[in-house]
């Protein structure tokens, strides 16, 4: 019988999420008016859209509210929390699922909702980024109460390969009641029009050129870090937030098989930390890296080195993705926050904790791989997504159906 796999790391607390376990990219902490901790949980798709955790107690994880999605082609992927306010993208399917984008269906964009009460979440205001070429918004990045900025379609953005129908968007919520787009920006060439040659596609993995993970930190507001898929490594100057500019780039695909998700900067030391997501089952897509660029130059960034990798031979059989995914991102509010210590999703091969003090040889530290979850159709553990709170407490989540799993780290 499988076990649980743990180095430096303990199950501290666990809960399944009312047989509704299956979650995806959205993970945010709330601290609410009257003393509680709420873990707010984005599904991976249908039925539900988003989940209330109380974590005031986390070896005692309670659901609070679980709310429906309005039909089976729609998913709420990401969510973000500042304050009483809880931002969460809604991005179109076909009728494949996940795999294959829903081109013109609706609800395509942002909602957001007041969480003061948050058992009663109550609606805001939508942001509609729906149209013939667009399937909604994937990630959104929402850490300052004023600007939500993510990756997204829109109803006059025609892209010349449908693969390529989100790029980086801005809108302004500091009146959340009416929220309106501030700025734009797409990969030259991909879109219809443009003056730029089309990029080249890969080969074997062609995942398109699609704007992921969008974040924008408080140290540096004009900056956006952006992970664009099959284009890799964005830097944006967005000093003015109407013009957005590219002020650096590295893109290692091809050869490599492509899809880069999440560019986390660390500031006081110029690196950054950039995944490759896995997305094929059986390590047919392998070896899905988490880089280290050095970031002195932002026009010229430069690998250093890769995260070690559990052994394909081992992960690669467990079933289900093997590879790098997700990051903590040292967002602000009650998060952990290193420049050395990351804190890094691997599907099969769990939550993995690395030491970065020397860039050129990142080391291990921890890990927590958990069993296969009752009713995962990959028949093993798909840590989609990590959060580690300011106290180390580390909240991670399984993508088919195993829900909430919190830990301690010692570290």
């Amino acid at each position: 019988m499988q076990k649980d796999d743990s180095l430096n790391m303990k199950l501290i607390g666990h809960n399944t999420l009312e047989g509704f376990g299956g979650i995806g990219e959205g993970m945010a902490i709330q601290d609410t008016r009257d003393g509680r901790r709420i873990m707010w949980l984005a599904h991976e798709g249908p039925p539900k859209n988003f989940t209330g955790v109380d974590v005031t107690d986390p070896r005692k994880p309670k659901v609070i509210i679980q709310t429906e999605l309005p039909h089976k082609n729609v998913r709420s992927n990401s969510l973000e929390v500042t304050g009483d306010i809880l931002a969460v993208a809604y991005q179109t399917m076909g009728p494949a699922g996940v795999t294959e984008p829903g081109l013109g269906l609706t609800p395509a964009g942002i909602e957001l909702f007041d969480i003061t009460d948050p058992e009663n979440p109550k609606t805001i205001s939508f942001f509609d980024c729906s149209g013939p070429s667009s399937m909604g918004v994937h990630q959104l990045w929402f850490v300052d109460g004023e600007y939500i900025h993510f990756a997204g379609g829109a109803a006059d953005f025609i892209p010349r390969n449908p693969k390529d129908c989100q790029f980086y968007r801005s809108i302004d919520v500091r009146d959340p009641s009416k929220p309106k787009e501030v700025g734009r920006w797409w990969m030259p060439g991909t879109r219809e029009g443009d003056s730029e040659d089309p990029p080249e596609r890969h080969p074997q993995f062609d995942n398109g050129f699609r704007a992921h993970n969008t974040n924008v930190y408080p140290e540096r507001p004009d900056r956006a870090y952006v992970g664009y898929l099959d284009g890799g490594t964005f830097i944006l100057d967005i000093s003015d937030k109407a013009n957005p500019k590219m002020v650096g780039s590295w893109n290692p695909h091809p050869p490599f098989p492509g899809f880069t998700h999440t560019v986390l900067p660390l500031f006081d030391r110029d690196l950054i930390i950039a995944t490759d997501e896995c997305v094929r089952d059986g390590g047919q897509d392998w070896p899905k890296l988490t880089w280290v660029l050095d970031a002195r130059k932002e026009d010229n960034l430069v690998p250093i080195s890769t995260f070690p990798l559990p052994p394909v031979e081992d992960f690669g059989r467990r079933g289900g993705r093997y590879g790098s995914h997700n990051l903590h991102e040292n967002r602000p509010g009650p998060a952990f926050r290193s420049s050395t210590i990351i804190f890094a999703t691997y599907f099969n091969g769990g939550v993995r904790v690395f030491d970065t003090s020397n860039p050129f040889r990142p080391e291990e530290i921890a890990h927590f791989v958990p069993k296969a979850p009752e009713g995962s159709r990959a028949g093993a553990i798909q840590i989609n997504d990590v959060y580690v709170d300011e106290n180390q407490i580390v909240y991670a989540v399984d993508r088919f159906s195993g829900g909430l799993y919190i830990l301690e780290v010692d570290i």
